[in-house]
């Protein structure tokens, strides 16, 4: 029986890439949103998610953040995926002719240094794959290009007329695997992450005394995000990445230190920290 992962985006899709490197024996499951990627997976439509959170050029992806809080769901695992843009055109533009890139709004933000000095203008689409097949099929158009996968390049008979065109070299996203079930690893299997969401009330050194805990038992934190709860500016929902397992005891007294001054807190998930993080440190 085949097991599926839903990610946002149309076949090539860098999710897709990711997919397909990190959980080989799972069959990518594309999805229009990230509110299609999620339900897919929640509902039952796809074992597993492949949720795209972060980006180290262009920052989080806002949609997912929001999504966050709302959904009944665990993170069992994390994969990093370089990215190389493709600059993809029709087969007979040049790059002199290029006046428009399509793209998602992330990959628009992670070469916009490189637009910007070339006069093209940025145009967000969806999703990048879907931005190349518009382009291939329906505008076929020698002004516009399209930011994306070289393997999208492949599929609809696209140029790459320049390759690697991020801002920053060392362009790589983040993403997130999710499933309906927690998949908590052996405390001593490796290096582990937990995610958490908790809530805090907007008095002075809420947030302070709530975090605190991490700071004194020598727990690193790395990753804070903020929401704001039922449209209100009094309470603040929060959103924590942390290097450790529950079961440690550093883990565990700063847990315990952060349900003292916190509510509603809830674990994501514990999951085995990807080795890029050892590499790339």
């Amino acid at each position: 029986m085949t097991k599926y992962i839903s990610y946002q985006g149309e076949p090539g899709a860098y999710s897709e890439i990711a997919c397909r490197e990190a959980v080989q024996d799972y069959e990518p499951l594309p999805c229009l949103t990230f509110e299609d990627a999620f339900e897919a997976f929640m509902s039952g439509k796809a074992e597993l998610g492949m949720i795209a959170t972060e980006n180290s050029t262009a920052g989080r992806v806002a949609d997912v953040y929001a999504l966050m809080p709302k959904g009944n769901f665990y993170i069992i695992g994390e994969h990093f995926l370089p990215v190389k843009h493709h600059f993809l055109a029709l087969q007979d533009a040049e790059l002199p002719d290029i006046k428009y890139a399509h793209a998602h709004v992330q990959s628009l933000a992670q070469c916009k240094g490189w637009l910007r000095e070339r006069g093209i203008t940025p145009v967000t689409k969806l999703d990048n794959a879907g931005a190349a097949a518009e382009l291939a099929n329906v505008l076929k158009d020698k002004s516009v290009a399209a930011i994306a996968s070289g393997l999208v390049g492949q599929m609809y008979n696209l140029k790459s007329l320049a390759i690697d065109i991020a801002d920053k070299k060392n362009n790589t996203t983040r993403f997130l695997i999710m499933g309906r079930e927690p998949k908590v690893p052996d405390v001593n299997a490796g290096p582990c992450m937990t995610t958490l969401l908790f809530r805090v009330r907007s008095v002075p050194a809420a947030l302070y005394k709530a975090l605190g805990g991490f700071a004194t038992n020598g727990v690193n934190i790395t990753k804070l995000e903020s929401y704001l709860v039922d449209g209100r500016f009094t309470t603040a929902q929060f959103y924590i990445d942390v290097e450790g397992h529950p079961e440690q005891t550093a883990m565990r007294n700063a847990l315990e230190e952060l349900k003292f001054f916190a509510e509603e807190l809830r674990i994501l998930g514990t999951y085995p920290a990807s080795p890029f993080r050892r590499e790339n440190a």
